[in-house]
């Protein structure tokens, strides 16, 4: 009989504190199976295949993996494919081999414009709203260099500005990435006319919300409170929803 597993995997932080807030929210997960977290990097002893070998020792013959990433356009995401095996031919060059594996693999979608990612962003903006009407929403993600990854990037996060901006009633919304460096010049863009408020599309505060966001908003005028997806109990809902819409979309086939 089929014995399945999940495996959350994250980027991964030398911060005790990030690998904390991803440990909390994954064991908020209600699942009737095990959940196991693991990370790409900069985490001892809880690589991919520490987390592989875990779940396949506990008799594991079906792994559904959940990348516990924000957009389909990281090239992380393509790397982690590669490694697992469901992609055979990465478009980004791979050092690593792929790993050991007996069980089956079925890989999740990132987050990307997924509905409870909509409502965490819903949430983060009707916060600092005062008078939509008057104001601009505009979404700062990572953003990719790499062609074919950015546009994925943008669409994801297109999507989600317009649902904002729909729901709440905004002027407008627009978007802004770290890659490639446009943050600046959206925000001075908008920020003549509106009320802007910036809303970071990233899994858990750091370096990027802390320090580099700020500083690329220098001299404007903004709203920003640098709240990110973490800790909201959403991102343990949606880990369950991209678990169960997997499973749901394999069995009817």
């Amino acid at each position: 009989m089929k014995q399945r597993g999940v495996l959350v995997i994250a980027h991964g932080s030398s911060k005790k504190d990030w690998v904390e807030l991803v440990d909390r929210a994954v064991s908020q997960v209600q699942l009737d199976m095990p959940v196991m977290t693991s990370f790409l990097e900069m985490v001892e002893g809880r690589s991919i295949q520490d987390g592989i070998d875990a779940l396949e020792s506990q008799g594991v013959t079906e792994i559904i993996a959940v990348p516990l990433f924000v957009s389909s356009g990281s090239t992380h995401i393509e790397e982690i494919g590669y490694l697992l095996g469901v992609n055979k031919h990465p478009a980004i060059e791979v050092d690593e081999e792929p790993l050991q594996i007996k069980a089956r693999i079925r890989m999740c979608p990132a987050m990307d414009d997924h509905p409870l990612i909509r409502d965490i962003l819903l949430e983060r903006a009707k916060e600092m709203s005062v008078k939509p009407e008057e104001e601009v929403v505009l979404l700062v993600g990572h953003g990719s260099d790499v062609e074919g990854f950015k546009q994925i990037w943008e669409k994801g996060m297109a999507s989600l500005a317009e649902q904002i901006r729909t729901e709440v009633g905004f002027a407008g919304a627009a978007l802004a990435t770290m890659h490639p460096d446009n943050l600046h010049q959206q925000l001075s863009k908008w920020s003549k006319e509106y009320r802007v408020l910036v809303l970071p599309l990233f899994l858990s505060e750091g370096y990027f919300t802390r320090k580099v966001i700020p500083s690329k908003m220098e001299g404007l005028d903004y709203v920003y409170t640098g709240k990110t997806y973490l800790p909201s109990p959403l991102i343990s809902r949606w880990i369950e929803a991209v678990v169960r819409e997997e499973l749901s979309k394999k069995e009817a086939v």
